[in-house]
């Protein structure tokens, strides 16, 4: 009977041993289910949405590593003086580099239409080998530091470039593009939230240990890239797209017959020229895409603006009554909450009349940040997080949907690319103007609604008037 119970494995030790092990596992794959069976909801497994939007959230909880471990070197480890001066040195190290190689990003991934997945890896890969090389100089804040961070960001911005053009090509049926990237843009966050405090634990157990997990997280993302499904990789029909196309440039109507040999119209320029098509630019579509752009790089100015800034007033005036890392900590919760609710609201609104939301939003922002700047407090100073959080999130899901209406599918990855590129300079732009400015709040809380009142001026008329005449070409379902 013993050995009975000894063959089978059926003995009361070995019970109770398998139950334990039942018991530690099911709260990780309980998990892992429940994860999984949100991110494929709606036919986002089947058609390969779900994946994406996990490898994102894989990518958002690696650069949050990385961005804890680089605080507390450049920022929180040394006075405030000291401070401004590290932080500087990184935007010119970094930052300014990057202004230059952001133009390049867009058209050099116009030419692996063939390779998404592999560009995606490719950035997952890189930053978990740089994340390595900067664990090393971490603790010190050596100049070596720098190049690697530039690395760093060069690799995340080219990863969301290729994310934004990969998302229009795993819709599931009946899915707006507004909706998807919402959800993407929904796991990143939600995975930010959840690493910050583990990398913020990494931190107290030593300084490079952020980066250590940010390189495990990075090496899984770069496994999970590859099980995008083939069709990323297509670039079947597709062309690529300018942001601007000289006047002179842009497509005019037939003027003559006769047919191409694939059967199509001919065409013939003014003056009788007749020269070969040019690839369609953002502004051939129509006003709303390139207006929307317009409020959208204000947006992205106003978040870099308030990130360096508010940084460093927040720490050398905290809040009332409150710490200079509780300061931060209240801000950053504010925006964070405000991003995540524009990113739902998003998601409800679809794709309704998105020039009269980006206008709307804008407005919106400018009023609060006018407000903050002449009633500066507390209250005040979190309201305009929460709603620069809000206004930015909902504004970029309205620019894409005003892309995916208006501009061809066979050139709308490529403006995706573009776009992105775009609005990546904005932030870098309005990441300078916040750490040169003198701490002053109500100064700085006027130059936030000068960035925004600018915005407002070059896109807001335009963005109405586009929305009274309609779509010139309508192609959402």
């Amino acid at each position: 009977m013993a050995a009975a119970r000894s063959s089978d494995g059926s003995g009361p030790l070995r019970r109770a041993v398998r139950a334990m092990g039942r018991a530690l596992r099911a709260p990780f794959t309980g998990t892992a289910r429940g994860i999984r069976k949100a991110t494929h909801a709606h036919g986002a497994g089947e058609s390969g949405l779900g994946k994406l939007i996990e490898l994102h959230a894989v990518n958002g909880a690696g650069d949050v590593m990385i961005t804890v471990a680089l605080a507390s070197t450049v920022f929180f480890s040394v006075p405030t003086d000291e401070a401004r001066g590290r932080v500087a040195l990184y935007l010119a190290v970094t930052m300014a580099p990057f202004t230059l190689l952001a133009p390049v990003v867009g058209p050099l991934l116009d030419r692996l239409p063939h390779g998404r997945r592999a560009a995606m890896a490719g950035a997952m890969f890189a930053r978990a080998v740089l994340a390595i090389t900067m664990s090393g100089a971490v603790a010190t804040g050596g100049l070596e530091l720098y190049p690697a961070a530039l690395g760093v960001l060069v690799c995340s911005k080219a990863y969301g470039v290729v994310r934004s053009a990969v998302v229009p090509r795993l819709l599931p049926p009946r899915f707006s593009l507004v909706k998807a990237n919402s959800r993407v843009t929904l796991a990143g966050l939600l995975a930010t939230g959840i690493a910050a405090p583990i990398g913020a634990g990494l931190q107290s157990i030593g300084s490079p240990w952020p980066l250590y997990g940010a390189c495990t997280v990075f090496l899984g993302g770069t496994v999970l890239a590859f099980t995008l499904p083939h069709k990323v990789d297509s670039a079947k029909g597709e062309r690529k797209a300018r942001l601007a196309v000289p006047h002179e440039e842009a497509p005019r109507p037939a003027v003559t017959g006769g047919r191409s040999k694939d059967g199509r119209s001919g065409s013939t320029r003014a003056g009788g020229r007749k020269g070969r098509e040019k690839p369609p630019g953002l502004r051939s579509v129509g006003p709303s895409v390139l207006h929307g752009l317009q409020a959208n790089a204000a947006h992205r100015a106003l978040s870099g603006f308030l990130i360096f800034f508010l940084a460093f007033l927040l720490r050398e005036h905290p809040l009332a009554g409150q710490s200079a890392a509780v300061s931060l900590g209240i801000v950053g919760v504010a925006a964070g909450t405000g991003n995540a609710c524009g990113t739902a609201v998003g998601s409800w609104l679809r794709a309704r009349g998105p020039e009269v939301i980006v206008a709307s939003v804008l407005g919106l922002a400018l009023g609060v940040a006018a407000l903050t700047a002449v009633f500066f407090s507390t209250v005040m100073v979190a309201a305009l997080a929460a709603v620069a959080g809000f206004t930015q999130a909902l504004s970029k899901l309205s620019l894409d949907a005003m892309i995916q209406r208006d501009v061809p599918e066979e050139v709308r990855t490529s403006a995706f690319a573009r776009s992105e590129t775009l609005l990546q300079m904005s932030w870098v732009a309005g990441g300078a103007i916040g750490i040169a400015l003198p701490l002053n709040g109500v100064l700085g809380m006027s130059v936030a609604a000068a960035l925004l009142a600018l915005g407002a001026t070059a896109s807001v008329r335009g963005l109405l008037g586009a929305s009274r005449r309609g779509s010139p070409h309508p192609r959402v379902a």
